[in-house]
């Protein structure tokens, strides 16, 4: 298991500053526990990509577009969980990181803002915007899936060891296998008529994030 680093003070920080702003009544020491929970989880042997370091990216995306959610303290405790299980053997890790979410914050959330939580965690599965009508709602799950998608704009050399740390998660499939499925994830994205879903997003990542897409869909061909 990686040692904790100072990612995980910072993250633990922004941990009990969000939960701590949704229940002010919850104890330092139960906080503390959670977020033991979660470091310990991002730490496990089999990740590569889904670590701590991945949170702390997309904190440095929620720091700068914070101000644009109207329930951002909900949206910090989905990034939280969104892959609080990741087993790259399973396919429903979605599904387990938002059952572990709810059912862990259940005695510090109301069942609304829970459910919630579960929703927006599920919509990470596919990144599509479904079952939510209240559009504060849907503006706020937008960001996070794009949030979650930033990685694919990032500067080469980092796109580069983001994938090669995908690459790593499935080193259980041999690499002709692993080339046929991950082009097939790369194509279906590029198929999409947008990888992001706000206009803050899509004018900023969408051309890079295409490109380094492409880039590597032609690495894999080659």
């Amino acid at each position: 298991m990686r040692q904790f680093s100072q990612i995980t003070l910072n993250s633990g920080h922004y941990f009990a500053l969000h939960l701590s702003a949704i229940n002010s009544d919850i104890k330092p020491a139960t906080v503390h526990a959670l977020w033991q929970d979660i470091a310990t989880r991002y730490n496990e042997n089999q990740r590569a990509y889904h670590t701590l370091r991945h949170l702390q990216q997309l904190f440095g995306q929620f720091e700068q577009i914070k101000h644009k959610l109207n329930e951002p303290h909900i949206i910090a405790l989905a990034l939280f969980y969104h892959d609080v299980v990741y087993d790259p053997l399973r396919t429903d890790n979605e599904q387990k990181s938002a059952e572990y979410a709810a059912e862990t914050l259940r005695p510090y959330l109301c069942a609304e803002q829970c459910e919630y939580l579960y929703a927006l965690i599920m919509m990470t599965a596919n990144h599509q915007l479904t079952g939510l009508s209240d559009p504060d709602k849907v503006n706020d799950a937008a960001y996070l899936l794009d949030m979650d998608l930033s990685i694919l704009a990032a500067p080469w050399p980092q796109y580069e060891r983001y994938a090669q740390a995908v690459r790593q998660e499935y080193s259980h499939v041999s690499l002709t296998e692993y080339r046929t499925g991950r082009m097939a994830v790369l194509n279906r994205l590029l198929a999409q008529p947008k990888l992001y879903l706000t206009n803050y997003y899509y004018e900023r990542l969408e051309t890079p994030a295409r490109a380094n897409i492409q880039r590597e869909l032609t690495l894999l061909a080659a």
